[in-house]
């Protein structure tokens, strides 16, 4: 080997030792940065002969790309399920733990034991009016029910049109990425950076859609929503939503008084079965479409239920056919008609209202002219009775079992509550599922141990690649100076 092939192996040695010094380094600093490949410097022998050295190939990015198709499909079930959990559990919050005081139980209690009491001595007005409180609490809990599952609706509605903003804009700059990409490849530049982003926006999508993600020969990238839908692929596709101002609890998907998903124009399945099945967007629209309007539906049938076994056909003998009960509809008589959202405004009669001075009607009637008999409690007692007594529910929606009232309660609250048990054990299994495989992906990321002996190897060969310089440049030395 020649000096001058000699120092040429050795500078381009030190070279490449620098550039790989260089990477370890930033391995080393990112260690615990999400999304971050890490670097290897790709080296490859030079020329054949005595001036071959080494040539530097570029920058390699390592990566699984099946483990991390898997994780992000993880993701999106992580987010289905956390959202389907975090719904359910808000409504068993406004519904309260049995027992506790201002849950629909408790006001399902408090209005039967007023009763009792009051019967008991029915000239007391203290205990009328106590019966009336209790009713109107026990109203006032199903409108706030009523309330919470329709602002949970509106809620999806606005996160579905924030996720397909997300979509979108994440899209385009994919897109963006794609053309620096293939423009980086023809001028050979390092292209590690634009990788590292382009997979870190990948994952903020994650959640809200599975991703399918196809790597191009050019390098740029095609994505598809698992269930089919493409989302770029050689230009970005355009979701459209319109979010709604106001949600009613008739309104639904089904009857086309809210919004489904578009695809550059088109209308497309927006159901938990469709082109965006499997992840945030599509729990989204299963709660603002589905679980919250069989919520509703079951809400507004034990409320009428109530209103129902209180009515003109209950225990009062002074109201008529189509005058409004102990609970109105708004004041009016209630419609089986117009179930749908009578949870929402289901009311005390304003005649017994608490303070009205009129809560004898309780006693003697809603239809009573005139006050009779202070210590006639029959009405009262029929009042409790009418709760207790076991009757099959009026609404389609129950089951046509024959059930007092409060076991109606009861078993709504126990609906919820094993819905709420069975989110919560989805919840946790795609908890853990999608944190062994976060760490299996983060066991083939950067090793700093690895790293740093890596660095130590780096060091050494430098050391002998300077040493090699230095020698060549000491004989150099010695023939300028024979």
């Amino acid at each position: 080997m020649s000096l001058t092939g000699a120092l040429y192996n050795a500078f381009s040695g030190l070279r490449a030792n620098g550039l790989a010094a260089g990477l370890v380094s930033t391995n080393i600093a990112n260690a615990a940065t999400e999304s971050y490949g890490r670097r290897e410097l790709g080296l490859t022998p030079g020329a054949q002969g005595t001036h071959g050295g080494v040539r530097v190939t570029g920058t390699i990015r390592h990566e699984d790309a099946i483990l991390q198709g898997d994780r992000r499909r993880s993701d999106a079930r992580l987010g289905a399920a956390r959202d389907a959990f975090d719904f359910v559990q808000r409504l068993e919050t406004q519904l309260g733990t049995s027992g506790t005081p201002g849950s629909l139980g408790a006001r399902v209690n408090a209005f039967e034991n007023t009763l009792l009491t009051a019967a008991s001595n029915p000239a007391s007005t203290q205990r009328l009016e106590a019966v009336a409180s209790a009713a109107r609490d026990l109203a006032t809990k199903l409108n706030d029910l009523s309330a919470e599952v329709q602002d949970a609706r509106q809620t999806a509605d606005r996160t579905i049109a924030s996720q397909v903003e997300t979509l979108n804009d994440t899209m385009q700059r994919l897109d963006r990425i794609n053309t620096d990409i293939v423009r980086a490849g023809t001028t050979n530049t390092d292209v590690t950076s634009l990788l590292d982003e382009r997979q870190r926006l990948l994952d903020t999508v994650s959640e809200i859609v599975p991703l399918r993600v196809v790597t191009r020969e050019s390098g740029e990238i095609a994505v598809f929503a698992a269930a089919g839908a493409v989302l770029l692929d050689g230009r970005p596709m355009e979701v459209g939503f319109t979010p709604s101002t106001a949600i009613g609890p008739g309104a639904t998907l089904a009857n086309a008084a809210l919004s489904g998903l578009t695809l550059n124009g088109v209308g497309v399945d927006s159901t938990p079965n469709g082109m965006f099945a499997g992840g945030s967007l599509a729990a989204q629209f299963e709660i603002r479409d589905g679980t919250a309007v069989a919520m509703q539906a079951r809400l507004d049938a034990v409320a009428r239920d109530l209103a129902e076994r209180l009515g003109p056909a209950g225990p009062d003998t002074t109201l008529a056919g189509g005058d409004p009960g102990l609970f109105t509809d708004q004041g009016l008589a209630f419609d089986a008609i117009n179930e749908t959202g009578f949870a929402g405004r289901i009311a005390l009669n304003a005649l017994v209202a608490p303070g009205s001075g009129g809560t004898w009607r309780l006693r003697d009637g809603l239809g009573a002219a005139t006050q009779a008999e202070v210590g006639n409690a029959a009405l009262l007692q029929g009042l409790s009775a009418a709760l207790e007594a076991a009757v099959p529910p009026g609404s389609s929606t129950l089951a046509p079992v024959a059930r007092s009232f409060a076991d109606q309660m009861s078993d709504f609250s126990s609906a919820i509550s094993g819905q709420r048990v069975r989110a919560e054990g989805a919840l946790t299994y795609a908890t853990t599922q999608n944190t062994a495989l976060k760490e299996l992906e983060l066991s083939e990321g950067v090793d700093t141990d690895q790293e740093l002996q890596k660095l130590m190897q780096i060091e050494q060969l430098y050391t002998a690649n300077a040493k090699v310089m230095s020698v060549v440049d000491d004989l150099f030395d010695r023939l300028i100076s024979i």
